[in-house]
């Protein structure tokens, strides 16, 4: 049946309810391109003001879903288990969880992207290995989870192209911040990956999207109510970022985090995340009877070397270097080294989190635009966290970079990021809690 964009617009602007069809239409239409972005832009704007109910949100994620290409898992053995984090400082999750959860014996086919802000995402993360091909078909993506248990790759153009279309729309119309379309853009693209179970990672703080508990409590419900919606099984987990995710902020110097964590020798609460997601997918794929159960198993995993020999089994079979994972001499390097030195003593009281992430940006190790270089081997490594002491000259920071210009902008971000007092500060656990 034949609809109008107007007749939506309007029915949505006075607070009407749109049906599966209609949302099913204009998801088509507007990717076909039959449907104008200044219309497109009305209706994100109504969805805005007036919100969409839990059946209008489920029907516009399977709309956009459908809008392209979706993968099929089925010639894989076993349960396939994927995870998503909504993005913070320094996380580098995947780089340490996907080696980890296949080497109990998961299958991990997954899907990453490229980033665009303060870092780079798994993929450009993990071409800090010498060689590393995250452009493969998709035949030689689902033979390599059979052979070896995982594969990642690049999101094809053709997954969710609606979500892209109207991603960048709502990125410039002021519609972003919207919970129902938040959701959806996130579950579209995961239940289009194919997976039979989803973990998510919902950030919450400072450096995250949602800046409260309530918030990210919302999204987090949103997005399981669709998976389930949708036939999967979902748990989340919702996470501080409060202050950047372990120590290290940018690509090659997250990439040695990740293998320092594989092997046992990872920052607290890095370890602690990985090891909280890992069990949920373990015990979702059915390996373990719990997740006390799962984390058992994960922990001989790394005690025993097969976490990081599952590392080098999965660099190599992308074209990498996987002598890189045990001399990470091989992984890029910055030129030169600076101390951020505290200027007095006392408590590190708050860390802007949102200010290190621009920080590792303004030394080159994120993107302003799509099209922009990355810098593998910039970034900072955190000495001083929330809570702990500092005395006057003491390191907070380390600076790697290639640019002295560069250098004093990110330092002076850094430095305007560091909050000290003379009171000791409460910290968060990692996990803030779980839907």
């Amino acid at each position: 049946m034949g609809y109008r964009m107007y007749d939506l617009i309007e029915k949505k602007r006075d607070g009407g309810v749109l049906s599966s069809p209609e949302i099913k239409w204009m998801i088509d239409e507007y990717t076909a391109g039959r449907i104008p972005d200044y219309q497109m832009s009305a209706m994100t704007m109504a969805i805005f003001f007036k919100g969409l109910d839990k059946e209008e949100t489920l029907n516009l994620t399977m709309a956009m879903t459908e809008s392209g290409d979706t993968v099929d898992l089925s010639g894989i053995s076993g349960i396939k288990v994927d995870k998503h984090s909504t993005g913070g400082v320094g996380d580098k999750t995947s780089i340490a969880l996907a080696p980890l959860v296949a080497s109990v014996g998961v299958h991990v086919a997954k899907m990453s992207g490229r980033g665009l802000g303060h870092t780079g995402g798994t993929i450009d993360k993990l071409e800090s290995f010498p060689g590393f091909n995250t452009s493969i078909t998709m035949d030689a993506f689902l033979k390599q989870v059979n052979d070896i248990g995982i594969a990642i790759m690049g999101q094809t153009k053709d997954l969710v192209p609606a979500d892209k279309k109207l991603y960048a729309l709502r990125d410039v119309t002021a519609t972003v911040d919207q919970l129902s379309l938040i959701a959806s853009s996130i579950m579209s693209k995961k239940l289009a990956s194919g997976a039979d179970a989803i973990v998510l990672d919902v950030k919450c703080g400072s450096g995250a999207f949602m800046k409260d508990l309530v918030s990210a409590r919302a999204l987090a419900e949103e997005m399981t109510e669709l998976g389930r919606g949708a036939g999967r099984k979902v748990t989340a987990f919702i996470t501080d970022m409060d202050e950047p995710l372990g120590l290290a902020v940018g690509n090659a110097l997250e990439v040695k985090e990740a293998i320092d964590t594989l092997r046992g020798k990872g920052p607290e609460d890095f370890t602690e995340l990985v090891m909280s997601l890992g069990a949920a997918m373990v015990h979702f794929a059915g390996i373990a009877d719990s997740e006390e159960e799962a984390r058992v198993l994960l922990s001989k995993s790394i005690e025993n070397g097969d976490a990081i020999n599952k590392l080098k089994e999965f660099v190599k079979a992308q074209g990498g270097d996987e002598r890189a994972v045990d001399d990470m001499a091989l992984l890029p390097s910055a030129k030169y080294e600076y101390e951020l030195a505290a200027d007095t003593d006392g408590f590190v009281e708050s860390i802007a989190c949102s200010e290190v992430g621009t920080a590792s940006l303004l030394l080159g190790g994120g993107r302003l635009t799509k099209e922009d270089e990355i810098d593998l081997s910039t970034g900072i490594i955190m000495k001083k966290k929330k809570g702990m002491p500092v005395k006057k000259g003491e390191a907070l920071a380390l600076i790697y970079y290639n640019d002295e210009e560069k250098k004093e902008a990110a330092a002076a971000r850094l430095k305007a990021a560091f909050k000290i007092g003379r009171v000791k500060p409460e910290t968060n656990d990692i996990i803030l809690g779980r839907i």
